[in-house]
């Protein structure tokens, strides 16, 4: 899942990012509304967890901007303010769901997750496929009842082949959704991933190389 976190207090912002990331996700992160109508522009996001009192660009402005162009990208609204009335504003604008401050990480990670859900197709909240079960709430995984750990990125790329069903995901796709902005195009790192991945899965084999096109489970 792809997420991005738009917050003008730097130091929550980062520290929600990070937190995020331990849940194997991909993050960016943006301090005012203007840097995240432009990340939008370009890049495809699963989630957006949106302040809604932003410098430059208010992120009313910023929400209206997603619901115009159409995207799936689903809108998590943070604010200081608890008011009712301000929540209802928030969801008719266009917000998905709404958080107030100050929050439980727990509950915006919950959160997260049940918006990213429905980005796609909805399926259930434990995939399986293959013998292989994968929690994302829990971040388990088990093959045949045999529980495997995994690193977070590692996690983030099985659950993307999970997610696809059988379809084949490029490495392109692959570097979008389980990394963020950060991460060099050029780089192997998908490769290696999903060698070290192959490997902690165990026999046989589960995740096929499709020569030119992708990986699928």
């Amino acid at each position: 899942m792809r997420v991005l976190v738009v917050e003008d207090e730097q130091l929550l912002a980062d520290a929600v990012a990070t937190g995020l990331r331990r849940e194997a996700m991909a993050v960016d992160v943006v301090y005012d509304g203007a840097a995240a109508q432009e990340r939008i522009d370009v890049n495809d996001y699963d989630v957006v967890v949106l302040d809604r009192d932003l410098p430059l660009v208010h992120g009313d402005d910023v929400c209206r901007r997603i619901v115009e162009l159409g995207l799936p990208t689903r809108v998590l609204m943070l604010t200081a303010s608890g008011d009712v009335s301000d929540r209802v504003e928030g969801l008719e604008i266009g917000a998905d769901d709404y958080l107030p401050k100050p929050f439980a990480f727990s509950e915006l990670t919950a959160r997260v997750r049940a918006l990213g859900r429905r980005t796609t197709v909805a399926l259930p909240p434990v995939l399986e496929r293959s013998g292989i079960k994968l929690d994302p709430n829990r971040r388990e995984v088990f093959r045949d009842g045999r529980e495997i750990q995994l690193a977070p990125k590692e996690f983030a790329v099985l659950e993307v082949l999970m997610r696809s069903e059988g379809t084949v995901v490029s490495a392109e796709q692959l570097l979008e959704k389980a990394w963020d902005e950060n991460t060099d195009p050029f780089t192997n790192v998908v490769r290696v991933t999903v060698m070290t991945l192959r490997r902690k899965l165990g026999e046989p084999p589960v995740i096929v190389t499709v020569p030119g096109s992708g990986y699928r489970i």
